[in-house]
């Protein structure tokens, strides 16, 4: 039986561009692997950033709606995303946030691994994972960021829900996790795989979150391929849920359905990755635009704010 096998991307709501570009580039020091256009919307970008060659499980997206009112993460959402850095970068970090002024707070510990919080310009809330498995993968080495404490990847998401158990059986009969852990109300769930691998439940009560600037969009999960992503889809479908067609993101081939909890999942290819229009040397250098917008790109480019000055 085929499952996802970990996350894919995590693509999120931000304001202004040019800022998050600087943030996630000059101070957490990814790589700005693709910038496109969102498809739905072409007004404004599609910022991808990740490790090198943008690597399924370290991509953070982010659609950068510069008027939308500010969101408020709570029950119904993602409330954070977690990057997973090297176990002996924790003083490099904590030196950088503290001299970018950054908005954290003190390293913390839960489920076993000691963490730092933190805000990016929008408010949405992240996480460095210190992982000692982390040292064994590469992380970008053209940044400000020494390659040796780079971010690796994602390490996984939290989500806060009204009821998590059905959310907890989604993960774990159809998307290839298990759960593994309970802290209070927050549950653990791991799958296979040292990048995208986590996602912690969190059992809530509170108010439905608001969605807006600085809150997640979509969590996106792995399927090997389009074979992979069609056997996941019928499944699904056999279970109840409603399931888009098959949509073609240039990157990958996605298919979208909402969780019990109401979160937006999509289920994304590996197959073609982001060398498919760019060389690796160039990723994410020039304006990339589907063949259908191709006509349309002196005005797109014209109205889109430039990243850099």
């Amino acid at each position: 039986m085929s499952h996802a096998q970990g996350i894919h991307h995590i693509t999120a709501v931000a304001g202004d561009p040019r800022r998050n570009y600087w943030f996630y580039t000059q101070v957490l020091g990814l790589r700005l692997v693709k910038k496109t256009v969102n498809f739905d919307d072409p007004t404004i970008y599609h910022l991808y950033y990740g490790n090198a060659s943008g690597e399924p499980g370290t991509i953070l997206t982010f659609f950068p709606w510069e008027h939308l009112e500010d969101g408020k993460p709570d029950r119904g959402q993602v409330v954070a995303v977690s990057f997973s850095v090297p176990a002996n970068s924790r003083e490099f970090w904590l030196t950088r946030l503290k001299e970018q002024d950054v908005d954290m707070e003190p390293p913390f510990e839960r489920f076993g691994r000691e963490i730092i919080g933190l805000q990016d310009p929008d408010g949405l809330h992240l996480e460095l994972v210190l992982e000692p498995k982390a040292e064994a993968l590469g992380g970008w080495a053209g940044g400000p960021v020494p390659q040796a404490c780079a971010i690796r990847g994602i390490h996984g998401a939290t989500l806060a829900e009204k009821d998590y158990a059905a959310t907890g059986r989604l993960l774990e009969e159809e998307l290839g996790f298990e759960l593994t852990d309970q802290l209070d109300d927050r549950y653990l769930y791991e799958s296979a795989g040292l990048l995208g691998s986590t996602i912690e439940l969190i059992d809530r009560f509170g108010p439905n979150g608001r969605p807006g600037k600085g809150t997640v969009h979509h969590i996106a999960f792995r399927a090997k391929d389009e074979e992979d992503q069609q056997a996941i889809r019928r499944r699904l479908l056999n279970k109840g849920y409603y399931l888009t067609e098959v949509k073609d993101r240039d990157y990958f081939k996605s298919v979208y359905f909402h969780e019990p909890g109401g979160i937006l999942f999509e289920i994304a290819t590996d197959p073609p990755g982001f060398t498919r229009d760019e060389k690796l040397e160039s990723l994410g250098g020039a304006l990339q635009l589907p063949r259908w917008l191709e006509d349309q790109r002196h005005r797109i480019e014209a109205e889109l704010t430039p990243l850099t000055n």
